[in-house]
């Protein structure tokens, strides 16, 4: 905490109250969306609106302190940097398992050769069908070709 203290300074900003609660409320919280957390630091204080909170992710991402992630068409979810992994997103029941990162290591490889692009798997939601989910789509696959 210090440390962000000392990097707000110098970069000319002051760690209020304001931020230390939303950066609280996105440490506790996991994966949550700019209205979930502003619904978290409103329990403590009232007067925190969503723009502020708007503003503060803003910061706290410029600052390498946060991180977003689309994990489907609704607003992004806002997580504390050192939470790093690759979200997969069931696009039929919403779930949404975390992997290691290095599981994209390969194509991260391949991208930067063949491309030049530089992957930042910690950023990536990857959309598919649970296991569950799959599982029922296979039995409804498999019941309807025997009829």
């Amino acid at each position: 905490m210090e440390t962000l203290r000392r990097t707000l300074h110098e970069r000319g900003f002051r760690m209020t109250p304001q931020r230390q609660l939303v950066l609280d409320a996105v440490q506790r919280l996991g994966h949550a969306t700019p209205e979930q957390i502003c619904g978290a630091v409103q329990r403590q204080a009232p007067a925190v609106n969503i723009t502020t909170v708007y503003r503060t992710l803003d910061l706290l991402e410029r600052l390498g302190v946060v991180r977003h992630t689309h994990l489907g068409h609704g607003a992004p979810t806002y997580s504390a940097h050192e939470h790093e992994h690759v979200h997969l997103v069931c696009h039929r029941c919403g779930e949404v398992a975390e992997v290691p990162t290095e599981l994209l290591d390969d194509v991260a490889r391949r991208l930067r050769a063949e491309y030049g692009f530089r992957l930042d798997a910690t950023h990536v939601a990857l959309s598919g069908a649970c296991s569950n989910c799959a599982d029922e789509a296979d039995a409804t696959d498999a019941t309807e070709e025997d009829r």
